[in-house]
């Protein structure tokens, strides 16, 4: 199969595309895969390191105000065009776009190349980008099922789940720890805020922080997120804060499967990819949904692991220091409640999302 794959601006975009590009691989051994980018996106860091040819066309977030709306869609048709002569060129069977709005320019232009295309939506309420394309698409690969009712046109829409990695299935808690030089019997704590952070999330964690310093058979793996690793920083400089072998502090994590499997407990975001690698890694979670989104749709992501009771789901507005200190304590010390937790998270995990969508891709091409 010749696949071209395109999602952009942050990991939850990118990593799913890059989920489906390693099942086509590994179902069809010989397969051309191009992945198309934008230059601002972390496609342009992440990308190269799989070893996946990638291009870059031009693309623009979506602006509302009449300027913006002139500036967009010159861009748009631009990186259009751009992604015409591309396709040409490489000569796809097929086009999947994850979302991010370098979608619009590639999933346009493979309406007008003429192959088989396809978007998949990982949250609960479908971003702009993705309602647009709808148009253009042969199908809508969703997340979850609730998403559907977003878009215009249901016969087109399939619930897969979302995208995940080999790596995070069957992650072993031992070998992670030994990975990442972790004692087996510690009680280990992992908070994320994506790969750029969360102010509001980061702030309480740094005060979780300073509670959890020095603290015997407790870990805390601190993750800042880019945008706010020097603000952690320098808080600790303008404390006067002497930090411990039990406290963490890394910016990006790029081997999130370790990190994941090394740990007792999860504090996170609720975003759609973030969800998933922890569900398929088995671990107990704190689910912080971010206010600032699209039809409030982190919400619904968690509350799709925390009704099943593989999650705790806590509103940013009440997400204080000393609530998130009084479910560590209380999960530590009740280890039983902290293993149905995880069994009922793996339950939710998407155990065969990516092959559900190759077999789709596969079919839709032999029908041709």
């Amino acid at each position: 199969m010749r696949l071209i794959i395109t999602g952009g601006g942050s990991g939850g975009h990118i990593y799913p595309a890059l989920a489906i590009a390693d099942e086509i691989c590994k179902q069809e051994p010989g397969s051309k895969v191009l992945y198309i980018g934008n230059h601002v996106g972390l496609e342009t860091e992440i990308v190269p390191k799989t070893g996946y040819d990638m291009e870059l066309v031009a693309a623009r977030w979506f602006e509302k105000t009449p300027l913006g709306v002139i500036k967009t869609s010159a861009v748009t048709l631009h990186g259009s065009n751009q992604s015409l002569r591309i396709m040409k060129k490489f000569r796809p069977d097929a086009v999947v776009g994850t979302g991010g709005f370098v979608c619009v320019p590639v999933i346009h232009a493979a309406h007008r190349y003429g192959c088989k295309v396809y978007i998949h939506e990982q949250n609960a309420f479908p971003g702009v980008a993705n309602r647009f394309l709808e148009r253009y698409v042969t199908r809508v690969f969703l997340g979850f099922g609730d998403a559907s009712r977003y878009f215009k046109q249901p016969q087109k829409h399939t619930v897969v789940g979302n995208p995940v990695r080999d790596r995070f299935f069957n992650v072993d808690r031992a070998v992670c720890r030994k990975n990442l030089g972790l004692s087996p019997d510690d009680f280990v704590i992992f908070s994320f805020a994506g790969s750029q952070g969360a102010n509001q999330m980061t702030r309480v964690m740094y005060e979780v922080m300073k509670q959890l310093n020095g603290k015997k058979n407790i870990v805390l793996l601190f993750g800042t997120g880019t945008l706010h690793y020097g603000w952690v920083q320098d808080q600790i400089k303008e404390d006067g804060v002497q930090l411990q072998d039990n406290i963490r502090i890394m910016d990006y994590i790029n081997d999130m499967e370790n990190y994941l499997g090394a740990s007792d407990l999860v504090i996170s975001r609720a975003g759609a990819l973030s969800v998933a690698e922890t569900c398929v890694t088995g671990r107990a979670s704190i689910l912080v949904p971010s206010p600032n989104v699209p039809g409030n749709h982190q919400y619904f992501n968690a509350r799709s692991v925390s009704d099943k009771g593989g999650a705790i789901l806590i509103e940013e507005k009440d997400f204080t220091m000393n609530k998130v200190m009084q479910e560590i304590y209380h999960l530590q010390e009740h280890p039983e409640e902290l293993r149905a937790m995880e069994q009922a998270a793996e339950k939710c995990a998407p155990k065969n999302a990516t092959e559900r969508i190759y077999q789709v891709i596969r079919s839709d091409l032999d029908a041709r």
